[in-house]
């Protein structure tokens, strides 16, 4: 539904303060007006059932791997690892957001939808860079394995703090952004862009690898395949589709408010719900290396067992970087 029509806008919404409507950012609008304010309702339903307890249960599992290394001399956590708590304790302010919007949308309050809707969008920019954060720990880890081991020690996890950091600060400068709808949209173009064309150079040169014949592999010999290279490339193809689908619908949306400079109601949340299979990439594939989400039983003879699933499939180390050679 278009924002264009002012009159039929006011007709339809009852707001507390009257008086100050025209201090709110036009796309407030879009979530207290059918049929966007359902759409949206929808999402969120949906979001914090499949969300909530799968952040819970990922913090709870590194909570326990925490206390565990602190009694231990065990290797530090992983920078995939990492990556995937902090984007649940992001997931875990999204559904936050998410709980205040729906109360905004319930009493058609604008007041306390500016508050929901910029805590709920604090997924956006916080998902993108966790993924793309990831897509290039992967690339280091199969394409240049070498520099990826150098960067395991002291050095690698002060680069990745300081990572996680700016990743940090830009989802607090995304969210005031909001109030300011044409620097939010510049910056959110400017961000899809980036993550799009990270993600996919990072992507195709890890599948090249997957595909490149191994040592004693002929081109062509299907039968010799290995089955964690092969599980690695389909999990990668799946990753990298879910988040063209993210990242193309956000530069839709962008464009569209570019060239009409207006919101199309029903185009921008629908965002959210094209947002949401890929929100539950990490945390699915941080539970299948965990061996928490077994879809079929696996013979003990199968490569790996659970570690064999995709989620592990994907190359981390030398060792596994030399099998798919």
């Amino acid at each position: 539904m278009s924002m264009d029509s002012s009159s039929a806008t006011n007709d339809s919404l009852q707001l507390h303060d009257s008086s100050t409507n025209s201090s709110f950012p036009e796309y407030l609008y879009c979530f207290i007006i059918s049929p966007s304010s359902f759409i949206f309702i929808g999402f969120n339903i949906t979001y914090t059932i499949l969300l909530l307890p799968l952040s819970i249960f990922i913090l709870y599992h590194g909570l326990q791997q925490w206390w565990k290394k602190q009694s231990s001399s065990s290797a530090a956590t992983s920078h995939t690892d990492s990556f995937t708590y902090h984007t649940a304790i992001i997931e875990l302010v999204g559904v936050l957001g998410c709980l205040i919007s729906f109360c905004g949308i319930y009493k058609e309050d604008l007041n306390i939808l500016s508050v929901g809707i910029p805590v709920a969008s604090f997924i956006l920019n916080g998902e993108t860079l966790f993924y793309v954060l990831t897509c290039v720990e992967r690339y280091l880890a199969v394409v240049h394995p070498i520099i990826y081991l150098s960067l395991r020690n002291e050095r690698g996890i002060r680069i990745r703090n300081i990572s996680i950091g700016c990743v940090w600060l830009l989802c607090f400068v995304g969210m005031g952004s909001l109030m300011i709808e044409n620097l939010f949209t510049f910056m959110d173009l400017s961000l899809l862009i980036s993550a799009i064309t990270i993600v996919s150079f990072c992507s195709v040169s890890v599948l090249c690898v997957l595909i490149r014949p191994g040592p004693g592999e002929q081109v062509g010999d299907r039968e010799r395949v290995d089955p964690i290279k092969q599980r690695a490339f389909y999990t990668i193809v799946t990753i990298l589709g879910v988040l063209v689908l993210r990242f193309a619908w956000g530069l839709t949306r962008a464009t569209i408010y570019l060239i009409n400079n207006s919101n199309n109601c029903i185009i921008m949340i629908s965002v959210f719900w094209f947002y949401l299979p890929s929100s539950l990439a990490l945390p699915v594939l941080f539970l299948h290396r965990r061996g928490k989400l077994l879809c079929k039983k696996w013979h003990p003879s199968s490569p790996g067992g659970p570690q064999g699933m995709p989620g592990a499939a994907i190359p981390h180390d030398q060792d596994t970087h030399n099998r798919s050679q």
